[in-house]
């Protein structure tokens, strides 16, 4: 495999990392201290293409790998990991409406979120079915040509600014296979929200409840056939888990370049604190697991572009790894700042929060082990 990105790659990491210097950065702790989503850089995002990275280019779309993908959102990342993790999620809704969408919803879906117009959010977990996704509960019973979504969903980024919703929703027996995939808008009667959580991290997006009363939607916004609905969640899925493993190495590689630029300035006991050995050891430790995080997120990254069977087992892999091991840079990024670092001026801790949650969303640690596990084991 050669590790050496093309010159037309380059060009991309290098627009994503200085959109996050320019516009992300200079904002990011403002952003968080004040529960700020900051759709106006959403938006100059979305005019570099950074808005449907892997949709095709007849609508409007970037057409780039998920590789390509994995670099954009750790550029974003370093700039504010919150906002990269919401771009992350918006790409991969609209995503999901290019590969599984007829060609009339992506004509018709499509264009507005591209330009982040419209803003998208992902509806899968529940209240009661987190990790156990496959046992959600909302119903969707049909009606003529519509469905009559009820029912409620927990943890959704997005939620009450996006326009549009994709929701995973039971029209069938129990299990994934009675699972269908609904486009729900925004303006569709009897959808509500709750109000926006408390968090420890990720401020600078905000995330609701969506609670969906006989919301009707029409048959023409189903994803795929009916009983399609978890395949296609598992599918979309498989991208999120690269670049939410893409943000945490972007906000570590942002924490490390704090630490280093800070254990060469701050003097201690006669000299520069970087002159220790005991630091100097502990962030060649923290670039090691960068650059062993970022070389196995492209490995499995390349995987699910080439169709690698395993891919998914390669995408748990990465995700599990990557969150859990740059989180633990991060961390060490605060420490090696000592008192400063916990303070919100110097922005790591900010970090820190931003990252925890990584380790849960788009499928918990835990979940990616099992993954792995019955991979392995050879188990479905």
């Amino acid at each position: 495999m050669d590790f050496r990105l093309s010159e037309e790659q380059e060009a991309i990491r290098a627009m994503a990392l200085d959109f996050a210097r320019d516009e992300l950065s200079p904002n990011a702790i403002d952003w968080d201290q004040q529960k700020h989503f900051p759709i106006d850089k959403l938006r100059a995002a979305a005019a570099l293409g950074m808005a449907g990275i892997y949709v095709r280019d007849d609508v409007g779309g970037t057409g780039l790998t998920r590789l390509d993908a994995a670099m954009i959102i750790e550029a974003l990342a370093t700039g504010c990991p919150a906002v990269a993790s919401f771009v992350s999620i918006h790409n991969m809704c609209a995503g999901m409406i290019d590969r599984y969408g007829t060609d009339e919803q992506r004509q018709r879906l499509l264009p507005q979120l591209l330009t982040m117009e419209t803003l998208a959010s992902y509806c899968l977990t529940e209240p009661g079915s987190g990790s156990d996704a496959a046992a959600l509960k909302t119903k969707a019973v049909r009606e003529g040509d519509s469905y009559v979504l009820t029912g409620q969903k927990q943890f959704i980024s997005g939620a009450g600014e996006s326009g549009l919703y994709i929701v995973m929703a039971r029209t069938g027996d129990e299990g994934p296979k009675g699972i269908s995939a609904f486009v729900v808008d925004k303006e569709a009667p009897g959808l509500s929200f709750g109000v926006n959580e408390k968090k420890m991290g990720w401020h600078a997006q905000p995330t609701r409840a969506v609670m969906l009363d006989n919301v009707r939607v029409p048959a023409a916004n189903r994803l795929g056939a009916e009983g399609e609905g978890f395949r296609i969640a598992m599918a979309g899925l498989d991208g999120g888990r690269l670049n939410i493993a893409a943000a945490s190495l972007g906000g570590a590689q942002a924490a490390f370049d704090k630490a280093l630029a800070y254990v060469q300035e701050r003097r201690a006991f006669g000299k520069a604190i970087g002159e220790f050995q005991a630091l100097q050891f502990r962030l060649a430790d923290m670039a090691t697991d960068l650059e062993i995080a970022r070389t196995f997120l492209w490995r499995a990254a390349a995987a699910l572009d080439a169709g690698d069977p395993e891919a998914t087992k390669l995408c748990a892999m990465a995700k599990r790894f990557v969150t859990d091991r740059c989180f633990a840079v991060a961390d060490d990024a605060l420490q090696l700042h000592g008192g400063y670092g916990y303070l919100a001026d110097y922005g790591v801790e900010k970090i820190v929060r931003d990252l925890r949650v990584h380790q849960i969303l788009e499928g918990t640690n835990e979940i990616m082990r099992l993954i792995v596990a019955r991979a392995i084991m050879g188990r479905k």
